[in-house]
């Protein structure tokens, strides 16, 4: 299995990472596994022209960036990873801008020419935060349930660990978390 991992946090080392690396390290071993870390990565905000959605079977974007190549990875993997710290109940502004590009594939929605460049992809979100789930993170993994049926996904799971405050404090959290992510995923 293909499983592209896109890290959404400004912080290559913090406590996103630590997580989304050990689920790495879990799979590596007989998965092909690509990390798109979004903070190095040149990814503009959408435009709204709507140019693209005259390109109905790639993504059709008139900007010259990044995004263009991360969603052809994304295009060709199995399972895509979605990994945020959680930044006012919602996704980093890294990864918020990728998230609004998705509009490029996807092309005659609710209409009977709906069609997805990530239709049947297994996806998955994994979320940091300095907080309890309830009453913050609830909003992001709305947010992602309505990004996975967009682009006709099917969600794995959504994994949020709370209370982080520095990587090595939630080792133990991370790695528990690591390794449900990794059975649920490619069944590791």
């Amino acid at each position: 299995m293909k499983v592209v991992t896109i890290l959404g946090s400004p912080k290559k080392e913090g406590n996103t990472a630590k997580v989304l690396g050990l689920f790495e390290e879990l799979i590596v071993e007989g998965h092909e596994v690509d990390r798109v870390n979004i903070a190095a990565c040149d990814v503009k905000g959408c435009l709204g022209c709507g140019a693209c959605q005259k390109v109905p079977n790639e993504p059709g974007c008139v900007q010259e960036d990044d995004a263009a190549s991360i969603f052809e990875r994304m295009m060709g993997a199995d399972a895509v990873i979605y990994a945020s710290p959680l930044y006012a109940w919602g996704f980093s502004s890294q990864m918020k801008a990728l998230i609004d590009r998705h509009f490029c594939l996807v092309t005659g929605y609710g209409s009977p020419d709906y069609k997805s460049l990530l239709e049947g992809k297994r996806t998955a979100l994994l979320v940091t935060c300095a907080g309890p789930v309830e009453n913050n993170a609830d909003l992001i993994q709305e947010s992602f349930d309505r990004l996975s049926n967009y682009g006709q996904c099917n969600v794995v799971g959504k994994y949020v660990v709370p209370f982080c405050t520095t990587p090595d404090s939630i080792a133990s959290e991370a790695m528990e978390t690591a390794k449900t992510m990794a059975g649920d995923i490619v069944g590791a």
